[in-house]
Order: C-alpha cells, then sequence, then structure tokens
C-alpha cells in the first residue's frame, strides 16, 4: 500500500522518513516547486529536518496530481487545512489522515470536523500524540492515538501506518483525540511563560494539572469520551509539550515570560488554538481560566505577573 503525505515541514518529512525507512513508498508532496526539487535531489529537508536523510522509497514531488495513494496523511499547519481541500476537491471520497492538531478560527472546529465539513465524502481520521519531528526522523520510539470513527479502516490504518520505531494505538473518539492534541498547546504556551517568568517548576507542575482538569471540562462539553484525554492523546501529550524546548508552543510561552520577542515566522498552532477556544468556551459557557490568561498574554493585555495574579485570586474551591 502506498502513502501520500501532504505538507512538506518537519513533520511530515519525519512520518515519510519512518514510512519510506519500513518499506513503504511514500509520495511527499511540497507545495513550492523549488522546494521539491532540492529535496529530491539531495535526499534531505534541509530547512526543517537537517541531518535526516530521506530513504530511497520516499518521492518528493510538487505535482499534486502524483500525490493520491491510497492513503493521505495531511501534514499542513491547523489553519491552512480547509483552504487545502477546497483547492483540491480531488481529495473528496478519499480516506484522509489529518497529523495537524488546533481549533479552526472563526469555527471552533477540529481538523477531523474540518475534513468532515469541508470535503463530506471523505472518511477522516487523525493522527496525534506525543511527538517530536526530530525525534521520529532518528528512529527513536514513538507512541501515537489514531482515531478513526469507522472501527474497521481505523483498523487497517492502523497496519497500514505502524513503523519499526512508531506504535499506534487506536480509538474511535475523533473529538477526543483531536481536542486532547489542540488544548495541550494552549497549556504550553502557559507552562513556557512560568519557566520563562522564573516561577519555578513547582508553579508548572500546578500549571499542567489545573490545565489537564481545563482540558477535560471542554471536551465532555463536547461530547468526547472520559477516557481519551487520560491517554496520549491527552496526558501524554501535554507532558511533552510542556516540558520541552523542541515545544514551539512551549518556546513562545518562554518568551513570552522572559519579554522577548519571538521569529513571528514559526508556525505555532497554540496561538490560533487559543483564541478559537476562548471563543468556544465563552458559547458553551464552559470554565477555561488558563486559556483566558494565555489569550490576554498573547494579546499584549496583561504581563505574566499579572497573569498569575488573575489565576491566583480565583475563589478557593475543593479539588
Amino acid at each position: 500500500m502506498s502513502v501520500s503525505i501532504l505538507g512538506a515541514g518537519a513533520f511530515g518529512t519525519a512520518l515519510a522518513i519512518a514510512l519510506g525507512r519500513g518499506g513503504t513508498p511514500v509520495t511527499l508532496w511540497a507545495r513550492n516547486p523549488e522546494t521539491a526539487k532540492a529535496m529530491q535531489e539531495s535526499r534531505e529537508n534541509s530547512a526543517r529536518l537537517p541531518g535526516a536523510n530521506l530513504p530511497e522509497t520516499v518521492t518528493v514531488t510538487a505535482q499534486f496530481a502524483d500525490t493520491l495513494g491510497d492513503t493521505i496523511l495531511l501534514s499542513v499547519p491547523m489553519q491552512t487545512l480547509r483552504s487545502l481541500l477546497h483547492d483540491h476537491p480531488e481529495l473528496d471520497r478519499r480516506t484522509l489522515v489529518a497529523c495537524c492538531k488546533g481549533i479552526e478560527l472563526g469555527t471552533g472546529l477540529g481538523p477531523v470536523a474540518v475534513i468532515h465539513e469541508a470535503a463530506p465524502n471523505t472518511t477522516a481520521a487523525i493522527l496525534t500524540g506525543p511527538s517530536f519531528a526530530a525525534d521520529i526522523a532518528r528512529g527513536l520510539p514513538t507512541a501515537l492515538t489514531l482515531a478513526c470513527r469507522d472501527h474497521d479502516i481505523g483498523k487497517s490504518l492502523q497496519q497500514s501506518l505502524i513503523t519499526p520505531n512508531i506504535r499506534l494505538y487506536r480509538t474511535t473518539d475523533t473529538t477526543g483525540a483531536e481536542l486532547g492534541g489542540a488544548l495541550k498547546n494552549v497549556m504550553a504556551i502557559a507552562c513556557g511563560a512560568t519557566i520563562g517568568a522564573g516561577l519555578g517548576e513547582s508553579a508548572r507542575a500546578a500549571l499542567m494539572t489545573r490545565g489537564y482538569a481545563e482540558m477535560n471540562r471542554m471536551a465532555a462539553a463536547l461530547g468526547a469520551q472520559p477516557d481519551t484525554l487520560s491517554g496520549l492523546s491527552g496526558f501524554g501529550d501535554l507532558t511533552l509539550t510542556c516540558t520541552s524546548e523542541q515545544s514551539r508552543n512551549y518556546r513562545l510561552g518562554l518568551s513570552l515570560g522572559r519579554g522577548e520577542e519571538f521569529d513571528t515566522s514559526i508556525t505555532v498552532e497554540g496561538a490560533a488554538t487559543a483564541r478559537a477556544t476562548a471563543a468556544r468556551a465563552a458559547e458553551l459557557k464552559t470554565d477555561m481560566p488558563i486559556t483566558a490568561v494565555v489569550v490576554a498574554l498573547l494579546d499584549r493585555r496583561i504581563g505574566v505577573s499579572e497573569a498569575l495574579d488573575t489565576l491566583l485570586s480565583r475563589p478557593l474551591k475543593e479539588e
């Protein structure tokens, strides 16, 4: 079975390397023809994943017609997912696996919901969980969640996407899986700001714990299964993203906490997700104080010390 990956960023490239290394024929699509040509010739994504070589089983192309394989992974930023589907209606009626994490601005929808809305005849799934592109490309062991509402198709995808270093756990709860992957990025920004401001590891641990409770409130409000966020796509990804500088969301938080400028050319999904989640939480009347504080920090309406005061001044209650 062949696999196509749309999006030649760090994560898309890493997945191509892992699958290709396991013997799967992979077509990796890069939007920019010059980028595709350079990667195909050099066998490396020098801009996004330097030092990681592409196996011979991986073909890089900018020709979209060449990418319509048996299984198609969508490794594009969350906020561009809908436009990709609109620009390429030939993706409809296929099996699409989202490999992005976030909540869409304007609609408040996650990746699977966006796919169903923009390409209603597709079978949609999501691949998510605690993972860094560099680790996957190096062949380090990684465990991910594969969520698909159709049990049989999910099982087939699990078999076709597993690699020697990637273990996949399956669920039918796409809502819970996409929320876990999205909301942990918001909490990572908050944790980064905490460490950046010098507030310490104990404060970060408290913030992660309360952030996890906040994630579960939103998941319950949107009908996710209670156990999903306790797995890889929720708790697992939260732990990784809130504790490592490999996370772009965490690094953004560090810069906020230190009062430093952040490179605006770097895609940070948690920033848009925080704003979209805050709006959705208001509609659902769901209490998400950490998310609200992150939005205020991003908008420069408050500083880190004021953010901490806001959280600590909340009414005392039972855990």
